[in-house]
């Protein structure tokens, strides 16, 4: 794939996709039409997320409004209450404050975090995202995933970070949450394409192509997906004995969605995969080149050998990804992940300046011809080297990963 297709396809996917919207299914439909333009059948698999219309959200601070988004399937409520800024959320005493109070977080609000506002009697919550030293004043739309309330829903919303120093700043006592949406299902997709090969065992290589509601998504993860798209065409030309199969997954910003739904769907297939390869952030202009490895160790010094073999600084190491990667980890699947992980200060994710202006195409060229030197390695091997097993501090990182287990 030369650099002019790879600056056409940033181009042509620059719209927000979240998961189970029409823009997402716009993208599958593209993705399809690439793959068909290489002369490959490519196949879309539905699944279902759930989904809302937020018809109305407001937060009233001491009879101000203030500009919020409210979360997604939190439900409908009017809440009034005292404001409690709950700065420690590891200590008991300051949880348990949270007792009829509307609580500002500063923290992300994952799945530990609302159980621990729940049981201590919050009623609300407000969370917020942005820089204080930015000039935008953006709002990320978030949603309480079904896995994280478990059918307890408080109602939330989410505002910029200069509204919450605001609140704190102006000493505001009281607050109100009003939410107002419609609940229910859609599909979301994943892309699907099989390159056979020569025995009856597959390397599964998989990248995201959904974005959250601020993002452009170029870097985060067009970037994956041009790859897949790049070492797809390399494949189709060129002799592999394990078959390929490339998944373009949907709803990776909403937990892993579209990986998880394959892994349950696939399930009886998946004893045949040998190794998962996933593509999640690479071709960046800064940043170093990282191997995730939820794998055996042995596959971490493999990795760091061929960088030096090929002379591509690259660092690998063993741990979860959070990524597509994780969901196949966790059946059993040895996976890693690739990325360019830029710093922080020159490229950001999950907000506008996600763009292709943070991409390199002669980077992405770089990216790819090294991922396809490891899967060349993989997916021509009399034996795919990798262990099928897990070990067993990977199982444990996974079942914190995946919640089944809380760090004291």
């Amino acid at each position: 794939m030369n650099q002019q297709k790879m600056k056409e396809i940033f181009e042509q996917t620059s719209y927000v996709r979240m998961g189970g919207s029409a823009p997402e299914l716009r993208c599958a439909n593209y993705l399809v039409s690439l793959c068909e333009e290489l002369g490959l059948t490519a196949s879309l698999e539905p699944f279902e997320v759930a989904m809302a219309e937020m018809q109305s959200a407001s937060l009233i601070a001491d009879g101000k409004e203030i500009e919020c988004k409210g979360y997604l399937l939190a439900g409908t409520h009017e809440v009034e209450a005292p404001l409690y800024y709950l700065t420690n959320v590891r200590d008991p005493y300051a949880l348990s404050l949270c007792k009829g109070k509307i609580v500002l977080l500063e923290n992300y609000l994952g799945y530990w975090l609302y159980q621990d506002i729940l049981k201590n009697g919050a009623v609300g919550f407000i969370t917020f995202d942005g820089h204080a030293n930015y000039a935008d004043r953006d709002i990320d739309t978030r949603e309480l995933r079904p896995y994280v309330s478990n059918g307890n829903k408080i109602p939330g919303v989410n505002i910029n970070v200069k509204s919450a120093v605001s609140l704190i700043e102006n000493d505001v006592k009281t607050v109100k949450i009003k939410l107002e949406q419609k609940e229910g299902v859609a599909n979301s997709h994943n892309v699907v394409v099989d390159l056979p090969g020569k025995i009856d065992q597959t390397i599964l290589l998989t990248a995201h192509y959904d974005t959250t509601s601020l993002s452009l998504g170029a870097y985060d993860n067009m970037s994956g997906c041009v790859g897949l798209l790049g070492i797809m065409e390399h494949f189709s030309k060129n002799p592999h004995r394990y078959g390929l199969r490339f998944v373009f997954c949907g709803s990776e910003e909403r937990g892993l969605l579209g990986a998880k739904a394959y892994a349950k769907a696939h399930e009886e297939e998946l004893s045949k995969i040998a190794l998962n390869i996933n593509l999640d952030m690479i071709g960046c202009t800064m940043g170093k080149m990282i191997a995730c490895c939820t794998t055996e160790e042995k596959l971490v010094h493999y990795i760091s050998y061929l960088g030096h073999e090929l002379g591509v600084p690259i660092s690998s190491y063993q741990d979860v990804y959070s990524s597509d990667s994780t969901p196949f980890a966790d059946k059993g699947v040895p996976a890693l992940s690739f990325a360019r992980q830029a710093p922080s200060n020159t490229a950001t994710i999950h907000n506008r300046y996600d763009t292709a202006k943070l991409m390199k195409m002669e980077k992405m060229e770089d990216d790819i011809a090294f991922i396809i030197a490891f899967t060349e390695r993989m997916a021509n091997a009399v034996h795919c080297p990798v262990s099928r097993e897990i070990p067993d501090n990977m199982k444990e990182a996974l079942d914190y990963y995946l919640l089944r287990k809380r760090k004291k």
